[in-house]
């Protein structure tokens, strides 16, 4: 791996020379994602294709730890923590048979699991990164505790690759759940959001949660899923009651919500708020809501202003997720705060002061 390694550098520093903007490519899975207009004219980009930098580095299954390369495939990583009983706890969206783990960290995406495990980025331990000088940086390690200051490697994951190309990513694995169940229960919205408040207060193991409406009915369907041990699992059975999900039902669906291959996810354009996960309905049309109502999804048309004030109105914000065209001054991004603004910018004039890589693909501003 040592000459691909080599040609990505001296890609990079070809590029840098040229002031030639690089875009940054894995599986191409999340090619929709982020500000893509400026992709239109791909041609005058040098693409940094990561593909062929490939491999885990090291895994100490003992250790809970794992470190690949940014090019390897999802599937392969996921098939060796199968293999010794272990997962990716935040369940990042595959998209598709190419994803890779680059993309995924530096979409910063996870799963349904991530309301009772936590985000892809609580999970980051360390990074290399290729920078704008073809130089490989350092940042974190294969260790559970940081240093002071900046935790330069939590901050790359959802940065969509415009401070450099990630190389390699360490990442802390867990063990996969003894027993896991789901359960259906058929409730319109507002009695689905008050189920969820009732869990958050009960000692109940939910790894999952999943509501959405009944075209033309008012009603809906909500799905939980519960993880761990086997009597803790029968408890949480026996209090939320419900109808059981076959185990193969179940599996295709929360991987239909965690891939985006549910029906719901084909209309666009597509939003996904985060939101307080006590916030109420918000009746703006078509919605499908995870993580106990920590995160919403809205199909169809919508007005962004409107959608992105509900949102801010409830201590949220908005992510127009996919789309096949939007407004000029409509940022796929909900627009962010002058100090975390600021912060990304002093990142950005640090490591790539050419402003080289994946130009606003994050911020329209750089």
């Amino acid at each position: 791996m040592e000459f691909v390694l080599s040609e990505l550098s001296q890609q990079v520093m070809t590029a840098r020379a040229a002031k030639r903007p690089v875009f940054i490519r894995g599986g191409a899975t999340k090619s929709f994602y982020g500000e893509i207009e400026g992709l239109e004219n791909i041609s005058s980009y040098a693409v940094l294709d990561m593909s062929g930098y490939t491999g885990i580095v090291n895994y100490h299954p003992s250790e809970l730890v794992m470190t690949a390369r940014a090019g390897t495939l999802l599937s392969d990583i996921e098939s060796v923590l199968h293999e010794h009983g272990q997962m990716l706890a935040f369940e990042p969206p595959r998209f598709g048979p190419g994803s890779t783990l680059g993309g995924c960290v530096a979409a910063g995406l996870s799963g349904p699991r991530r309301m009772a495990a936590g985000s892809l980025r609580d999970f980051v331990l360390g990074v290399k990164l290729l920078d704008s000088s073809g130089s490989v940086l350092n940042f974190g390690g294969e260790v559970m505790k940081n240093v002071a200051g900046y935790d330069v490697s939590r901050l790359l994951a959802g940065s969509m690759g415009i401070f450099g190309a990630l190389l390699e990513i360490s990442l802390k694995v867990v063990p996969r759940p003894v027993r896991e169940a789901t359960l259906a229960l058929d409730l319109d919205e507002p009695a689905a959001l008050a189920r969820f408040g009732q869990w958050r207060g009960q000692p109940l193991p939910v790894s999952a949660t999943a509501w959405h409406g009944a075209p033309g009915e008012g009603g809906g369907r909500l799905w939980v899923r519960l993880s761990g041990s086997a009597p803790a699992v029968a408890n949480g059975v026996r209090k939320i009651g419900g109808q059981p999900v076959a185990d193969d039902e179940s599996a295709a669906f929360w991987d239909s919500l965690r891939d985006q291959s549910h029906p719901f996810f084909q209309v666009l354009p597509l939003w996904r708020l985060a939101l307080p996960p006590q916030a109420p309905a918000l009746g703006l049309g078509p919605t499908l809501i995870e993580w106990s109502g920590g995160q919403r999804w809205l199909a169809g048309p919508q007005d962004a202003v409107e959608v992105r004030n509900a949102a801010a109105r409830q201590g949220g914000h908005a992510t127009l997720f996919r789309y096949a065209s939007k407004a000029a001054d409509v940022p796929a991004f909900h627009p962010v705060g002058v100090s975390i603004l600021e912060v990304s910018r002093r990142l950005k004039q640090e490591l790539d002061p050419m402003g080289i890589f994946n130009p606003r693909r994050l911020f329209p501003e750089f």
